[in-house]
């Protein structure tokens, strides 16, 4: 075939005949696609469907790149939020340690609760004097002791108010008996 064209300089068209030539089959492929037919482009049958099945492997190839590039994102997303909530569960698991520590270690405050506590123990069990064994030297009893059977928070200050308290707690121990 034939066909003139005007000549422009800087293209040869011996380089263009060059280059459909050596692209035949790139040229004759993208022709199929945009709609010629294999007559047309004088393509035999079998290099039609040669052309036809290497588009759908290119197409195939490029969805499966797309799905590998896909994946690789989500893999590494995944790898990304993984680091993060191993890094998050090995601080709650500090903190969770810290605080069974705080607890129940060697010094924890469960160890001082009950070590104030068998102090109140011991103190509530051990005898305490009483007044009348030293009337020269009376305790302070503590700002929440109370005297039984009376109002007083505060134990008789002489040994003559000592007998009455003693009569009054007689006289009810007394009257509860009746």
């Amino acid at each position: 075939m034939f066909a003139p064209t005007q000549r422009t300089e800087g293209i040869s068209t011996s380089d263009i005949i060059t280059r459909i030539v050596r692209d035949y089959d790139v040229y004759a492929r993208r022709n199929l696609q945009r709609g010629y037919t294999a007559k047309e482009l004088n393509v035999s049958f079998i290099n039609e469907k040669k052309y036809h099945l290497q588009e759908r492997v290119d197409k195939v190839k490029k969805k499966v790149k797309d799905v590998e590039e896909k994946s690789k994102e989500f893999v590494q997303k995944v790898e990304e939020k993984s680091i993060d909530l191993i890094q998050k569960w090995e601080e709650k698991s500090r903190e969770f340690i810290g605080s069974f520590l705080e607890m129940f270690g060697p010094e924890g405050a469960l160890k001082h609760m009950l070590k104030e506590g068998k102090g109140r123990m011991l103190q509530a069990i051990s005898p305490k004097q009483s007044p009348s064994s030293s009337p020269t030297r009376e305790r302070s009893p503590s700002p929440s002791f109370r005297w039984p059977f009376s109002g007083k928070t505060s134990p008789p200050s002489s040994p003559a108010n000592l007998s009455r308290h003693k009569a009054a707690a007689y006289d009810i121990s007394e009257d509860e008996e009746d």
